[in-house]
């Protein structure tokens, strides 16, 4: 049976699900026969920094082979660059501002605890539903319902080995001795030559593979979540890939400077890394520290993708393959010194282009990519088509799933972004051509405070803002009166 069959006797036997969470939680279904699993990895801060995304020196043959089955969507932009609300966004289907998460303080189910998330949906359509690492941000309190067995968070997930939290220990030690501020986070990267398993993504796939073949002896079909933490912060993972990239090998950002013309408010002081120790709490980066960050990230996404290639050799090895959706994303871009930034925090092209890829059994186009625009809102609505459920009515974001079939396809007119600041709100929109930023001193409503426009045709790096230009002012009108109509003026005709 090919996916259109499948989706056509599915939505037949399932109807329409438009309920709550709470009664989806109560009126559990049974998926109907045949119905596919669905892998679904989020990587945390990873940048669309792959072989796959024309990146030829990263070191990434496992997502890349994940390219080569599925489709890469090499133009896709998260909701809000920071993983609380990205993640919030995703996972609701909500944008930003419907989902009323902007921050890390904010779980999904204090603001918007009526509707029916991803999982809570899988889970209503008869599928089994786990969590395991890093999935939400809040791992319990974002999602109470959403899972059929607690979240698994697994152990030194998140601040590297046990070597270093003791040095993080020790230099904070020594800071509080000599009178200094110590920080409660320690140095920014680590390499030993350990198992894989020793550092949390390695202990947190050892677990998926067991969930795996636990799940492979059940009746129902998996909706497996399985949530890496690198290639966030400390940039800590075995030495053999630090091996792969050598020093000499490692460029820096050819951009390491504010873009002309940028208002301030559009820039930040990187204090997410500023938090660790070896790193200087004002100033740029010693042109050595900054080498050595970028060196870590390169081999923390490499480490990761060894462990993506472990989670597809196991779907393999249990011949789930052919029957299982994967739908890897990382939470939003990175920035690696461009504009002279580091980390996300911003709404720079390097902070909302992500990476997407997507595989489903019987699509038509299998390794070819797409540059249609898209969003994270939209792989929500997807794997429900993919998987044959009906949508529920809150979701804001369009199916994918045909340009997995036609990626060439007439597709969106643009992707949307914002990103708060000392009061304001910067929205971004994203089209096929320009990014353009308004700053609003109010939510959705205040008076703009500062305008970016960058032309990616002339400049993509994003090196000159242009809204100020005289011979930008229609240009401008223009794209601000787009920009207000919001993301359904930006859906063209028949795209949902």
């Amino acid at each position: 049976m090919d996916r259109r069959e499948f989706l056509g006797l599915s939505m037949m036997a399932g109807g329409a699900i438009l309920m709550s969470r709470r009664d989806a939680g109560l009126h559990a279904q049974t998926a109907p026969d045949g119905a596919p699993n669905v892998l679904f990895i989020p990587v945390d801060d990873m940048r669309p920094q792959l072989g796959c995304f024309g990146h030829e020196r990263m070191i990434s043959p496992n997502i890349d082979r994940l390219a080569a089955e599925g489709t890469a969507f090499l133009r896709t932009h998260c909701q809000q660059a920071v993983c609380a609300p990205s993640r919030a966004s995703l996972l609701s289907g909500l944008r930003p501002d419907s989902t009323r998460v902007w921050d890390l303080n904010t779980p999904l189910h204090e603001t918007r605890p009526e509707i029916a998330t991803l999982p809570q949906h899988f889970r209503a359509n008869g599928y089994s539903a786990l969590s395991l690492g890093k999935v939400y941000h809040h791992r319990v309190k974002d999602d109470p319902e959403g899972w059929s067995e607690p979240p698994w968070g697994g152990k030194n997930s998140t601040h590297g080995s046990e070597e270093l939290r003791r040095a993080r220990r020790e230099a904070n030690a020594a800071a509080r001795a000599a009178g200094r501020r110590s920080s409660w986070r320690g140095p920014a990267t680590e390499a030993l030559d350990v198992p894989d398993e020793q550092f949390g993504d390695g202990a947190l796939t050892v677990k998926a593979l067991e969930e795996m073949q636990r799940l492979d002896g059940t009746p129902e079909p998996f909706f497996l979540a399985v949530g890496y933490h690198r290639p966030h912060l400390p940039f800590a993972c075995p030495q053999r890939y630090w091996d792969m990239y050598p020093e000499d090998s490692i460029d820096l950002a050819d951009n390491p400077f504010a873009p002309k013309d940028c208002p301030e408010i559009a820039l930040h002081n990187w204090g997410e890394l500023r938090q660790y120790f070896d790193i200087p709490r004002e100033g740029p980066l010693p042109e050595e520290t900054a080498r050595e960050l970028i060196r870590g990230y390169y081999a923390c996404v490499t480490f990761i993708d060894a462990q993506v290639g472990r989670l597809l050799d196991e779907l393999e090895r249990l011949e789930l393959r052919d029957n299982t959706i994967v739908c890897l994303w990382g939470d939003h871009g990175w920035q690696l010194g461009e504009h002279g930034l580091w980390c996300k925090h911003a709404n720079f092209e390097t902070s909302t282009h992500s990476p997407l890829l997507m595989s489903a059994p019987g699509q038509a186009a299998a390794g070819r990519p797409t540059e249609a625009l898209c969003e994270f809102v939209d792989i929500y609505p997807t794997l429900c088509e993919l998987a044959g459920l009906a949508l529920p009515a809150h979701l804001e974001g369009t199916s994918l799933a045909p340009l997995m079939d036609d990626p060439a396809r007439p597709w969106k007119r643009a992707a949307f972004s914002q990103y708060p600041r000392g009061g304001a709100m910067g929205y971004s929109m994203r089209t096929d051509r320009y990014r353009y930023t308004e700053w609003q001193a109010q939510r959705g409503a205040g008076e703009t405070v500062a305008t970016e426009l960058y032309d990616h045709e002339a400049d993509p790096g994003e090196n000159v803002n242009i809204a100020g230009a005289a011979e930008s002012a229609a240009l401008v009108q223009e794209l601000s009166a787009m920009l207000a109509a919001g993301w359904q003026g930006a859906l063209p005709a028949g795209n949902g």
